[in-house]
């Protein structure tokens, strides 16, 4: 009787779900994102070369393409960075036992799920009833997003490339973007932008024609796009969380295939076209690419001006010498990508030939001694995902043309519904070349390092959670201001406590540890001596009635290389956000002092749609800023944005080019978006 009784209590939520769906026949409406918390927790320890900007667009396309919570495979619900992987098998396991989910209330019901797991999941999967259609007609008609925006921004101060006529183009920074999209259907978009001091008005423009699940077809793209595999040892596009605040899921890539370039980032892009088909089991991916990319020219090869030193990421064209690097050397991509499905996994192999139209050759430095060199490059490897119970296996190897070998591999687990483990090893030769990648490391890019990595993430109980990593990590060869083989170490420990839907605290202490050339060395050769960081953050944040809040985030950074004097430097950032009828308001004021750039402080800030920012703190100041949003109606959306950066005992602010003769610095920036 005790049995039956407790096969009832499974079967009553279900029965409620459906009799729901049925009454109001209506489905949860999508919720608005809100990136905040959620881009703070997976780049909980910034770096000045992350690309957050790809963060950003990343998980913004996650939510204008939510995923179909019956068709979602394990690899598309572990992209999202939310569910853990004894929540992934219970819902693979609910769709399989009870069938489709009838409404996404029905989530409520799938064993191992929470309220806080289903209202971070929300923004990103939907139930969709009806087919895509299997032509092209109709696209507009179809459109479920429809947009265009168009923003202006400036910084008030003229900076020295102004004042000493170095940039040749006006000070405002002008970006346009249109799209036109259905979620697993098709994507049509451009965009156009022109950087500060940049005299072209469309120096940078990126477009992509995408169609989806038409009989075979898979997927398809013209124009710009962007390509992941297995692991991301070969072809990696975009962002790729790592070490973080989420010490778990961040660890493992998704076998995303191909994807348009919705980014400013003028680099790790491929221009041409993709198209991936299914047969049965066997995905095939075919793609091919040519486009010019900005590069300097290798000075130290004497009377030779087609031979370049390394290819430039930054797109900046605001001078003579930047314009004259633009778009000089020509590179044509080609590669395929098979994938065999297995019960819980699949195997699949990737290849990637890249030509240059010009000879690349390092300018002779002995770290660079085993960079690549040529003009020529192919790198191929296989990669697998498989899960058995709640373990998730992973790992991708690969071989450039110069014989380097790169391969990563490891496991995410549940132990429990409370306790996840991560394990991820990583070796990568000091003379493998794979342009496109973006595995799991601690350098920006995937050679000359060897480590490993292991998270665990503890939720004893419901708002409670202790997450931790620590990655321990060697560079067999050189590197740049590193004049000698090194190691390094680093860990964090995280400690979040949300009790209710307005309440949230965490913790957070992250050191790390690094060996690097000797300051103010003055033998003969220079000698690695360990230098080490640290941050300790605290965050708390509450609602003020029904429709304000508050952040208070208190930080301390230092760096001290062993031996000599600690730099140190701290952070007061208050935050208040709300909305007053149709207008959004998000402020901050922000108190700092750090001793110098060594102890900055970087700080995610509230931004416009469609774009982030993390800057960084130095000195002894303030920063100030305003964001605004205003909806006309119900086509028309405004936004403005204002802030300034005030500094104390200076008169300068910036450097170089930049340096503005003030010691404040002042943006604005206006935004407009237009739905049809």
């Amino acid at each position: 009787m005790a049995e039956e009784m407790r096969k009832l209590r499974h079967y009553i939520p279900l029965l409620a779900f459906f009799l729901l769906s049925k009454i109001y026949a209506q489905e949860v409406p999508q919720p608005v994102i809100e990136l905040d918390e959620f881009i703070q927790k997976l780049a909980a320890t910034q770096q000045e070369d992350a690309n957050y900007e790809d963060l950003y667009e990343a998980i913004l396309q996650f939510y204008l393409n939510p995923l179909d919570i019956n068709k979602a495979d394990a690899g598309e619900l572990r992209s999202l960075y939310v569910l853990s992987e004894i929540q992934i098998q219970s819902l693979l396991q609910h769709r399989t036992k009870y069938g489709n989910l009838l409404s996404l209330y029905e989530l409520q019901s799938v064993e191992n799920f929470d309220q806080e797991t289903i209202k971070n999941l929300l923004p990103f999967v939907r139930i969709i009833q009806k087919l895509q259609s299997n032509d092209i007609k109709g696209i507009y008609r179809r459109a479920t997003d429809h947009f265009f925006v168009i923003r202006a921004e400036q910084t008030l101060e003229k900076a020295r490339g102004y004042t000493d006529s170095i940039f040749l183009g006006s000070p405002q920074k002008i970006y346009a973007r249109y799209r036109l999209q259905h979620p697993k259907d098709f994507s049509l978009g451009f965009i156009m932008e022109k950087d500060q001091g940049e005299p072209n008005l469309a120096d940078y423009t990126t477009f992509h024609f995408q169609l989806q699940n038409k009989g075979k077809l898979r997927n398809m793209i013209l124009g710009d796009y962007q390509l992941q595999f297995g692991q991301g040892l070969i072809l990696s596009g975009g962002y790729a969380a790592g070490k973080g605040g989420e010490p778990i899921y961040t660890t493992r890539r998704s076998d995303l295939g191909i994807r348009p370039h919705n980014s400013v980032l003028e680099g790790g892009f491929l221009r041409g076209a993709a198209a991936s088909y299914d047969f049965g089991q066997i995905q095939l991916t075919g793609f091919a690419s040519y486009t010019k990319r900005d590069a300097s020219l290798n000075t130290s090869v004497e009377e030779r001006e087609d031979v370049f030193s390394s290819i430039l990421i930054a797109g900046l064209h605001r001078t003579e010498a930047e314009i004259a690097k633009k778009g000089v050397l020509p590179e044509q991509n080609y590669g395929l990508n098979a994938k065999f499905r297995l019960n819980g996994g699949h195997i699949g192999f990737t290849v990637l030939n890249t030509t240059f139209g010009n000879q690349i050759e390092r300018n002779p430095r002995e770290y660079a001694l085993h960079e690549f060199k040529g003009t020529q490059n192919i790198v191929a490897g296989p990669n697998f995902s498989y899960s058995w119970q709640n373990f998730n296996f992973f790992g991708e190897a690969a071989r450039s043309s110069s014989g380097g070998i790169g391969a990563v591999g490891g496991f995410v687990a549940s132990l429990s519904p409370q306790l996840e483990w991560a394990l991820n090893l990583r070796n990568y030769d000091r003379d493998f070349h794979s342009f496109y990648a973006n595995a799991f490391g601690e350098a920006s890019r995937n050679i000359n390092e060897k480590g490993m990595y292991t998270g665990l993430k503890y939720s004893p109980k419901r708002g409670i959670t202790f997450s931790a990593f620590y990655d321990k990590y060697k560079f067999p060869w050189l590197r740049y201001l590193v004049d000698a083989p090194s190691d390094g170490d680093d860990y964090l420990l995280r400690f979040t406590l949300k009790p209710t839907k307005k309440w949230i605290f965490y913790t957070q202490y992250h050191r790390e540890r690094k060996q690097r050339n000797s300051p103010n060395n003055e033998t003969t050769t220079d000698y690695l001596t360990d230098s080490y960081r640290q941050n300790l953050l605290a965050h708390f944040e509450t609602g003020l009635g029904k429709n304000f809040k508050s952040q208070t985030r208190l930080q301390y950074n230092s760096f001290l290389y062993y031996g000599l004097t600690r730099s140190n430097g701290f952070a007061l950032i208050q935050d208040i956000e709300g909305a007053v009828g149709q207008l959004q308001l998000k402020t901050r004021i922000a108190l700092f002092k750090t001793d110098d750039y060594n102890s900055r402080i970087y700080a995610y800030e509230n931004d416009v749609l469609y774009t982030v920012s993390f800057p960084a703190y130095f000195g002894t100041g303030t920063r100030l800023y305003l964001v605004s949003r205003y909806s006309v109606n119900r086509n028309i959306d405004l936004w403005f944005r204002i802030a300034r950066t005030s500094l104390l005992n200076t008169e300068t602010i910036s450097s170089g080019y930049n340096e503005i003769e003030a010691p404040h610095r002042s943006d604005l920036k206006l935004q407009i978006r237009y739905k049809f």
